[in-house]
């Protein structure tokens, strides 16, 4: 029997706004003894139907997958995989010129919240971050090679980083369809070695793609810097057009990732430079001066309780880039977290900003590109800001 989740009276609030989280503080009783992962059924206090979501043991008690009463079979699933690859069709995702690699499930975003699905040339890479989302794996791959054939060949599961660690699986990745050794994708034409197996996410950072076009325009003669670079990617967009490239990252493996990128896109460039180096130290060391400076750091803070030291690094960090940058530079700055809201992000860079004296000006105010879409009623999945500044 269908285990039933009973709200407190008035928390249905959310719920009726469509928000896909149930919190563990807004379950009045629980009829049933659901296990992590099992799909339960919500009600209000006066027993009304509001939604079905997968359960977990936590903050987030419930990650809702359908506000109708409706099952949660095979043919769901199916549907709402297909409804993601038809948005993708109707976004222009599938008509990028020059582009193989994009991502074609977004968790709450694609309304599977849980499920991240990212496509490398012929494979799919597939990460769950739920049990619920992990006890489908078999299914997803099933769904992903019928809906998108003959495209895709293989069907990697890389999910043990992102089961919840209390969810007791012990999981190995691999793959679930095919096999592939190694791949390179085409994004805009640049060519990216992709390490789906021991890279960071799925393999690489597809959220930024739109952003490494953009720096194309603001590179050339330039001398760039390039922080917490991973696998370098806008240093390979950058070299388009600079007089110069560093690349900086603390994973030696990353840089010669990064460096391999370089490479298969321009041959030996003696324009760029890889260093395995912590960012902020790299900078108190250096006394060079840059034109054009990215910050692209990993999450500062992945939860609340952490908020205030996560924007006091966020602004160390835009400091000490705004004082290496020369006069007419360009800083492009970046925070996946979270939870630090575009408001937040802005507030700590100008606080940075102010710090030095400066005279700055906004060029452009970024974010995540279609692929990665934000349901309007789950703000939270809006990680990605990002801003282009002038620095004087």
């Amino acid at each position: 029997m269908e285990t039933r989740i009973i709200l407190k009276s008035g928390k249905d609030q959310s719920v009726m706004r469509r928000h896909p989280w149930i919190f563990s503080g807004a379950i009045k009783k629980v009829h049933g003894e659901p296990r992590e992962g099992d799909v339960v059924a919500v009600y209000d206090n006066k027993e009304p139907f509001l939604a079905r979501g997968h359960y977990q043991p936590g903050s987030i008690a419930v990650r809702i997958l359908t506000f109708r009463d409706e099952k949660i079979d095979n043919g769901f699933f199916s549907t709402r995989i297909a409804d993601a690859i038809k948005y993708r069709e109707k976004t222009g995702i599938f008509e990028l010129p020059s582009t193989n690699v994009f991502r074609l499930v977004h968790a709450e975003g694609d309304s599977l919240p849980g499920l991240i699905i990212d496509i490398y040339n012929n494979v799919a890479v597939m990460q769950a971050h739920s049990a619920g989302m992990y006890h489908q794996r078999e299914l997803f791959a099933d769904i992903v090679m019928s809906l998108m054939s003959p495209e895709i060949t293989a069907v990697y599961d890389k999910s043990n980083s992102t089961l919840p660690f209390k969810a007791g699986i012990e999981h190995k990745n691999g793959f679930l369809k095919g096999h592939e050794r190694g791949n390179i994708v085409e994004e805009y034409g640049y060519k990216f070695h992709i390490d789906w197996e021991e890279g960071q996410k799925t393999g690489f950072f597809v959220d930024q793609r739109e952003n490494r076009k953009l720096i194309e325009s603001f590179s050339r003669d330039r001398k760039v810097l390039n922080l917490f670079a991973y696998t370098g990617g806008f240093s390979v967009y950058a070299l388009k057009n600079a007089a110069m490239v560093y690349t900086v990252d603390a994973s030696a493996r990353a840089i010669e990732m990064a460096e391999k990128n370089v490479v298969i896109n321009y041959g030996e460039d003696k324009r760029h430079k890889g260093f395995v180096f912590d960012a902020f130290r790299f900078m108190d060391e250096t006394d060079n001066s840059y034109d054009l400076i990215v910050l692209d750091p990993p999450a500062f803070a992945k939860h609340q309780n952490v908020l205030h030291n996560a924007l006091q690094g966020y602004k160390r960090l835009n400091m000490k880039a705004i004082e290496k940058i020369n006069k007419g530079g360009i800083l492009f700055t970046f925070s996946c977290s979270q939870v630090v809201n575009r408001e937040n992000f802005r507030k700590s860079v100008f606080a940075a900003a102010a710090s030095t004296g400066r005279k700055v000006r906004i060029i452009h105010q970024l974010s995540q590109p279609a692929d990665h879409p934000v349901n309007i009623y789950h703000p939270e999945s809006e990680y990605l800001k990002g801003l282009v500044l002038y620095i004087e």
